[in-house]
């Protein structure tokens, strides 16, 4: 099941929500945790690439391939 990141607008209190694609897609309603706002957005971090040829952060600031 995906975790999805998302942070209150009124707090700052970051918060991950587990839902399926489904759950998504219909529209989740997000409280904060913390102070009780429904002002909650979602963020994007980062991620890893991992491969049986290389694994990194897909963060290539040089201009070179994933891999390279």
């Amino acid at each position: 099941m995906p975790t999805y990141e998302y942070v209150c607008l009124e707090c700052q209190e970051k918060a991950e929500i587990r839902a399926t694609i489904s759950e998504k897609e219909k529209g989740l309603k997000v409280t904060c945790p913390k102070c009780g706002s429904n002002n909650m957005i979602q963020v994007f971090g980062n991620f890893i690439v991992m491969s049986t040829s290389c694994s990194l952060s897909c963060r290539p600031t040089d201009g070179s391939t994933c891999c390279g």
